[in-house]
């Protein structure tokens, strides 16, 4: 089965969405339905050079622009992309989406068309990022400003499954984000929080700092959307000034153009552990189906890479495991 990309979503679309499409089916076997204006798409195609049968077209001609609300594709544009791509996963015809245009309205697409899980509340969208010794997951990093403190919980197990089925980590340990370990120390909300995450069976671990983000030894950080999009922020800017600082300092003498050179292979592999393409877009958790979210600067290494990541969290079946958890956990608010 196929995954739905918007082709006409991003910086750089339709071409890098094509290029990326084309890449998957290619290199990793993968099928994608590129969904957008036809004219453009095939134009597109015939440029790739690719003449397989992985990659289908899907017209759609109306296309979300970063200006326009968030709720434009279910009120005025009915026939935009991002719209007609989630469609076709509430159709049964791919088993995901992935979108690089309108971050809201990725989101409202997929929580209206594709419906929400039932036992959540809040989807959350997550990140995955890089460390010393091991990837980690942050969420909410910005599909909810702010929170009640079930929905932390909610955002909790949502990572659990994904960690534990994804970046393959048997059983994930859960930290919640405040000003100190101490269970005391935090906001009257995350203090609340702090018990239910106490109770809810998973493995929580206590509160982490900011410091445990890139260092510690916890698999998910749970967050409100504000601080976890502030986070993923300056983590992107962090990465743009090391990789910017590196490139002046390798051209400032001969010596360090000529260390440089020695050390090539681990400034390839470093950079590549902070690219964000790596990871392909931020998974949004708690819809009926999967739907990852990509920057608006996606290359065609990140819409390849998001096309694996769709294909392995839908045949992973992360919904499911989200929905039988969030019913266990929350019966009587549920009426069961």
């Amino acid at each position: 089965m196929a995954i739905a990309v918007d082709a006409m979503g991003g910086d750089l679309a339709p071409r890098v969405n094509v290029e990326g499409a084309v890449a998957a089916a290619v290199e990793l076997g993968l099928e994608s339905l590129l969904v957008g204006r036809r004219g453009e798409i095939e134009s597109e195609l015939r440029r790739t050079g690719y003449r397989g049968t992985r990659v289908g077209v899907v017209d759609a001609e109306e296309v979300v622009r970063f200006d326009e609300p968030s709720i434009t594709p279910i009120r005025k544009k009915r026939r935009a992309s991002i719209r007609v791509a989630a469609e076709l996963v509430r159709d049964g015809q791919a088993t995901g989406m992935f979108t690089a245009g309108h971050t809201g309205a990725g989101m409202v697409v997929a929580k209206v068309i594709m419906g929400v899980v039932e036992g959540i509340d809040r989807p959350a969208l997550a990140a995955v990022l890089p460390g010393l010794n091991r990837k980690r997951l942050l969420l909410d990093v910005g599909a909810n400003v702010s929170c009640r403190p079930e929905h932390y919980r909610e955002f909790a197990l949502m990572g659990h499954f994904y960690a534990q089925e994804v970046l393959a980590i048997p059983r994930p340990k859960i930290g919640l984000m405040s000003v100190g370990e101490e269970e005391g120390k935090g906001t009257d909300v995350t203090r609340e929080v702090f018990g239910l995450l106490k109770e809810s069976g998973l493995n929580f671990v206590g509160n982490c700092e900011g410091r445990d983000v890139y260092g510690g030894e916890v698999d998910v950080i749970v967050t409100d959307g504000f601080t976890g999009n502030v986070i993923l922020k300056v983590s992107e800017s962090l990465a743009h000034l090391v990789e910017e600082a590196l490139k002046q300092e390798i051209t400032r003498s001969l010596q360090a153009s000529m260390g440089f050179l020695l050390s090539k292979d681990a400034f390839r592999a470093f950079k590549k552990r902070l690219d964000y393409s790596e990871y392909g877009g931020a998974p949004l958790l708690g819809v009926k189906g999967a739907c990852l979210i990509g920057h608006g600067r996606s290359n065609t290494k990140a819409v390849r890479n998001a096309v694996r990541a769709a294909d392995e969290f839908a045949r992973r079946r992360i919904p499911e495991m989200i929905r039988a958890k969030a019913l266990q956990l929350a019966p009587a608010a549920l009426g069961i």
